[in-house]
C-alpha cells in the first residue's frame, strides 16, 4: 500500500494562475503614400501574394498567438477580395481604422477586449508593410519579454553614419553610439499600451515611443536587417527578392 497520504478533500483543487495570452495587432489602414503604388501599399503583389498575406503567413506561424487583429480603414474593400483566407478563429478584422497609427492600434486594442482579451494580457503590433518578418524572430521577442514588466521591440543598433539636415545640405554628423532602428514587433501588455495611447500625441510613430513618455523603458531585442519595412519603389522590388529565396 502507498504510504502518500490522500487529499484532503474539503480543499479546493489547486489550478496554476492562467498564463497572459499573446495577441497581434496589425494596422492595416494607410494609404502608402511614399510607395508609388497605386493603391495602398499592403495590397500590392510581391512574389505572386499581397504584401500583406506575407506578414499574416509569418504571424499564423507563431502558435504562441491565441489570434492577429488585422485594423483595417472603415472603406475598406479590398482585404477581403486579396486575402481570402485569413478571417477564421484566430484571423479577426476590424474596420476601425483611424487617420494615423496611433488610432489605428488604440481603436485595435479597444476591438481586442471586446472580443475577449484581457487588459493583462500582451499584444504584440505589427507593421503590415514588414512582410519579411520571421517567426523565430518573434518568438525570440516572446522569450525575452514574457518576463519583463514593461515589454520591448526588435530593433538594430545603427551601423551607418547619421547626418542631421538642413535645406539639402548637412547640418551636422549625429553620434550612432547607442542609437537602435526600432523595428516591429513591438510588445506590451495591452493595458500598459492602452494608457499609453491614450496619454500620448497623436502623432507618435511607434508604441514604444508612447511607454517611454510614461517613464517607461522598454527592452531592446536583436531583430533582422531583413525586417525592414517596405516603404519605396525599390523596396518592393528588394522585397520581391529576399522573398524568392525562402523555401
Amino acid at each position: 500500500m502507498s504510504s502518500l497520504a490522500a487529499p484532503d478533500a474539503g480543499l479546493p483543487a489547486f489550478s496554476p494562475p492562467a498564463q497572459p495570452r499573446l495577441f497581434a495587432l496589425v494596422p492595416c489602414a494607410g494609404v502608402g503614400a511614399r510607395s508609388g503604388a497605386d493603391r495602398p501599399k499592403q495590397y500590392v503583389a510581391v512574389a505572386g501574394r499581397p504584401l500583406v498575406a506575407h506578414t499574416l503567413n509569418a504571424l499564423a506561424q507563431v502558435h504562441r498567438l491565441t489570434a492577429t487583429l488585422v485594423v483595417l480603414s472603415p472603406g475598406d474593400e479590398m482585404f477581403r477580395a486579396l486575402v481570402p483566407d485569413f478571417e477564421g478563429p484566430s484571423g479577426w478584422l476590424a474596420h476601425c481604422g483611424g487617420e494615423t497609427r496611433a488610432e489605428s492600434v488604440a481603436a485595435g486594442l479597444e476591438a481586442l477586449l471586446r472580443q475577449g482579451a484581457r487588459e493583462d494580457h500582451w499584444v504584440l503590433v505589427h507593421d503590415a508593410a514588414r512582410c519579411l518578418l520571421q517567426p523565430a524572430w518573434v518568438d525570440r521577442l516572446v522569450d525575452v519579454c514574457l518576463a519583463d514588466d514593461v515589454g520591448g521591440l526588435l530593433a538594430l543598433p545603427v551601423a551607418d553614419t547619421l547626418k542631421a539636415e538642413q535645406e539639402g545640405r548637412v547640418q551636422s554628423t549625429v553620434s550612432r553610439s547607442g542609437k537602435w532602428a526600432a523595428q516591429t514587433p513591438q510588445m506590451f501588455r495591452i493595458g500598459l499600451l492602452r494608457r499609453a495611447l491614450a496619454a500620448a500625441n497623436a502623432s507618435v510613430t511607434d508604441e514604444s515611443s508612447a511607454v517611454e513618455a510614461l517613464g517607461l523603458k522598454p527592452l531592446l531585442v536583436p531583430g533582422s536587417v531583413e525586417n525592414f519595412k517596405v516603404t519605396y519603389p525599390e523596396d518592393f522590388v528588394l522585397a520581391a527578392r529576399l522573398l524568392g529565396t525562402r523555401c
